[in-house]
């Protein structure tokens, strides 16, 4: 079967290998913080200095670590695929951007960052955003409103994903749904593998061991993300997918 109408959605497993910390270690910690304290807008409005700091240290550390062949994998399926792709990341790094800034991708490709990105600044009184690289003071002015401060452009705990219409869309008509280096855990996420179904699509986890939800999906292939996300992009073409453990 050719596809022609693909989701892929990632998570922090594809970015690990280029030195990007996942979410949270074995002893429930983010960075040696409890969520509670860095990622909710309860956090944001105790204490804003140390969400701020959090976030600052974040954004510096984007400048030591590149995309890996994972993330160009899939620029370079994006380049070269003819029909729609469309690929949904849950990370707030850019690797992914960076990775399709040295191709072309092919006009079916859309990059939606649903939890939002790390290199961006959002206003509190108006919502709007912009990109920024720089440290964020604990009461930042924001450019665009008198009465509002900039923050991270990241969805926290407690707030709504973005641009989950155009998520929904593009789950309700695919045809093969690819889940890359996710946990299964964090919800809306871990349910697109179920929506996907729906749409009558075939559904693959690649991740380095089985996730939370790998029983959900007709086929897995387990491992690093730089050796199995180019194998598997690479088998397309000829629809036979290497070392599957499949369960159609």
């Amino acid at each position: 079967m050719r596809h022609r109408d693909i989701v892929i959605l990632t998570g922090a497993g594809i970015s690990a290998e280029s030195g990007v910390p996942t979410f949270r270690s074995d002893d429930g910690l983010w960075l040696g913080h409890r969520v509670e304290e860095v990622a909710t807008p309860e956090a944001f409005a105790r204490d804003p200095a140390k969400v701020q700091d959090f976030y600052n240290q974040r954004r510096r550390q984007m400048a030591e670590v590149q995309p890996n062949a994972a993330h160009r994998a899939i620029a370079d399926f994006a380049a070269r695929f003819g029909g729609r792709l469309t690929l949904v990341t849950q990370n707030v790094d850019d690797l992914h951007d960076r990775a399709h800034a040295e191709t072309t991708p092919a006009p079916g490709f859309e990059l939606i960052h649903m939890h939002g990105e790390l290199l961006k600044a959002e206003c509190t009184a108006t919502d709007r955003v912009l990109d920024w690289t720089e440290d964020l003071d604990a009461y930042h002015d924001s450019p665009f409103s008198p009465d509002g401060w900039l923050r991270p452009h990241i969805v926290w705990f407690g707030e709504f994903p973005l641009h989950m219409d155009r998520i929904e869309r593009a789950l309700s008509s695919c045809d093969l749904f690819v889940s890359i280096g996710t946990s299964g855990e964090v919800y809306p996420a871990a349910g697109f593998v179920r929506r996907a179904h729906m749409a009558g699509a075939r559904t693959v986890e690649l991740n380095l061991e089985p996730s939370l939800g790998a029983s959900l999906f007709d086929a897995c292939i387990h491992g690093p993300a730089t050796e199995i996300v180019p194998a598997f992009l690479n088998s397309l073409d000829t629809n036979a997918w290497p070392n599957a453990d499949s369960r159609a």
